[in-house]
């Protein structure tokens, strides 16, 4: 078979990415290891996040191949090493989804949603080394953001949690008060971070996924600030000879021309 041939077929991915790291492949491929590949992964993911938060399907496509390149490609490093390989890889993930999913394909039950990440949560505190933390498994290299929200789902799932997010919203100005007080700089940043960990507390509650909410809060700025540059120029001023108060005002009009269309 063609490697140019039969493009939708997963082997035929699998045969391109080890074609590519023999001796007649590419050279760059061939360099390529765990290590330095790492940021690549990394950027794929967030490409693949940011085509979900566009609701752009034809580009979350695309971005999920380059992720599943990723993957390949690194199994096929593994495979070359003799340690794993790409089948591994499915074997693995394709087993831990059946032993997790006893409601499915066992004889447990789970009424609903809830019920099934109760019994989710006790499969892996199962399968857990004895005396591990339950948060244990998160990795410490995640976005802080992303981190918060993970462990505070975790430590929700066996009852440590708000009831309602009224006593976040609470704690949250008790939070606020603390940092207006703290005197010293690492008491500032302290305090500072039990705030941030608290308003991703609050937004987990309200359905909001902090490091989205995050990216788009980023996203609107950026729009902004740039109106407000193209507006100066349109005007002939430089925007850092502008007050503050003036810069103020200028952001006051953007927002409102966002309204207004």
């Amino acid at each position: 078979m063609s490697l140019t041939e039969d493009l939708d077929r997963f082997d035929n991915l699998v045969s391109v990415i080890a074609h590519l790291r023999s001796p007649e492949g590419c050279p760059w491929d061939r360099q390529q290891s765990h290590a330095s590949l790492r940021e690549n992964l990394l950027s794929e993911c967030y490409e693949a996040l940011q085509a979900l938060d566009e609701g752009d399907a034809e580009k979350l496509c695309e971005e999920l191949g380059d992720l599943l390149l990723q993957i390949v490609l690194h199994a096929q490093i593994a495979r070359e090493a003799a340690e794993f390989d790409i089948g591994d890889v499915v074997r693995g993930i394709t087993a831990k989804i059946i032993r997790r999913h006893p409601h499915v394909f066992g004889s447990k039950k789970a009424a609903d949603a809830e019920e099934v990440m109760h019994n989710w949560e006790s499969l892996k505190r199962e399968e857990r080394e004895e005396g591990a933390s339950m948060l244990a498994g998160v990795p410490a290299e995640m976005p802080a953001l992303g981190y918060s929200v993970e462990v505070q789902k975790r430590v929700a799932r066996v009852g440590f949690d708000w009831p309602e997010v009224e006593g976040i919203l609470d704690k949250l100005c008790e939070e606020v008060g603390e940092l207006r007080q703290a005197k010293g700089q690492e008491e500032k940043e302290r305090e500072f971070g039990d705030v941030l960990f608290t308003l991703v507390n609050a937004g987990r509650h309200l359905g909001i996924n902090a490091e989205t909410a995050l990216r788009e809060a980023n996203r609107r700025f950026f729009k902004r600030f740039s109106a407000m540059e193209e507006s100066c120029r349109q005007r002939g001023v430089s925007f850092g000879d502008l007050s503050f108060e003036e810069q103020n005002r200028l952001w006051e009009e953007v927002k409102q021309s966002e309204t207004a269309t």
